[in-house]
């Protein structure tokens, strides 16, 4: 971590105190099937220094680890997965029609439909959408 705001926010290392309080890789150990990057999870002295490298990383919006991009995010909690697993049916469905669905930080469901893309935080904004759309409603009968 200490790596990682030296290259990228050397300011910033000089103003704060960026020593982790803890810092664990999740999961333990790496599943050969399932070749995605492994997060590191850091819990900061103070919420504040948390908040301003936030800042600073969306300032920047390209933040590099060895020359590679990396992503900062505030927060990958429990209920934030949860959330984010509410929309996996809905997700399959559109992702088979070609819809170029996405979920996005934190869990908000977006995917593209008549060249626009269109974001939704909640089920029942997303329900509300859908009624002026005829063939959205058909695909998504039963999902919601």
């Amino acid at each position: 971590f200490e790596e990682i705001m030296m290259e990228n926010f050397p300011n910033l290392v000089k103003e704060i105190d960026i020593k982790p309080q803890e810092a664990q890789r999740v999961p333990k150990t790496r599943n050969p099937k399932r070749p995605t990057p492994r997060h590191i999870i850091i819990k900061m002295p103070k919420v504040k220094y948390k908040e301003r490298i936030l800042k600073a990383a969306r300032e920047k919006q390209l933040v590099t680890y060895k020359g590679a991009p990396i992503r900062l995010a505030a927060d990958f909690s429990k209920e934030t997965m949860q959330d984010r697993r509410a929309w996996q049916k809905i997700f399959n469905r559109m992702k088979t029609q070609d819809l170029q669905p996405r979920i996005i930080y934190p869990a908000k469901l977006s995917f593209r439909v008549e060249g626009q893309i269109k974001s939704f935080p909640d089920k029942n904004k997303l329900k509300e959408f859908i009624t002026t759309k005829p063939v959205l409603q058909e695909m998504l009968e039963g999902l919601l």
